[in-house]
């Protein structure tokens, strides 16, 4: 099992984090390059060119990574890197799972509002639960993740809603397959940099109605 809970497939390129040491699933890490003027920048698509250098989706594993030079040893290089490094991969993730979502919704795969997300889940159509974290705890416990799905509270009622195109959203829903699973990617990695309900939100969990 790999953080977020998902499970590991032996066929998935493996990387190892230049903090921990430890070798995972490129899902669970962020990709970093240098740029040509020595500078260290998130490559949240994984598509810039460069030597990757790999961390793992944790707020403070990429704080570790700056502030001990291990970006610099890694390209074997003398490199800079932003004090606010780990917040501009935070603002990145959230961006992608907002767009993600949004095209999922435009896609006729995503729902919003109680009600709406509350019948996709009876009906077994939900496979990803979103809940606002600022949301009310009361409201929030109604509902259940599904069952062999996942649920992420990782996002604000403000960021969901510009996923839905309206002011604010508690609730949300995904259907299987397509975007879903980027969805679940990119949300458990920004899961590890907010540190939503201990950082554990990505999981498979049990809520009961």
């Amino acid at each position: 099992m790999t953080r977020g809970g998902r499970d590991k497939d032996r066929d998935e390129p493996e990387r190892r984090c230049i903090v921990t040491g430890d070798v995972q699933p490129k899902a669970g890490l962020i990709r970093f390059v240098v740029s040509p003027d020595g500078q260290v920048v998130p490559d949240l698509a994984g598509k810039l060119p460069g030597r990757g250098i790999w961390v793992t989706a944790d707020r403070a594993a990429i704080g570790k990574a700056a502030a001990k030079g291990l970006f610099a040893r890694a390209a074997k290089a003398p490199v800079t890197a932003p004090e606010n490094l780990a917040d501009l991969v935070e603002q990145g993730l959230a961006r992608r799972v907002v767009d993600l979502i949004s095209l999922a919704r435009k896609a006729g795969r995503a729902v919003a509002g109680f009600e709406k997300v509350k019948g996709w889940l009876a009906d077994g159509k939900a496979k990803v639960l979103l809940q606002a974290s600022d949301g009310s705890d009361r409201g929030k416990g109604k509902l259940w993740t599904p069952e062999g799905g996942r649920w992420f509270g990782c996002l604000t009622a403000s960021e969901l809603g510009m996923a839905f195109g309206r002011d604010s959203v508690i609730h949300g829903a995904l259907g299987a397959g397509g975007l879903g699973n980027r969805v679940v990617e990119e949300a458990a990695k920004l899961t590890g940099l907010r540190k939503v309900d201990g950082g554990q939100s990505a999981g498979k969990e049990t809520k009961s109605a």
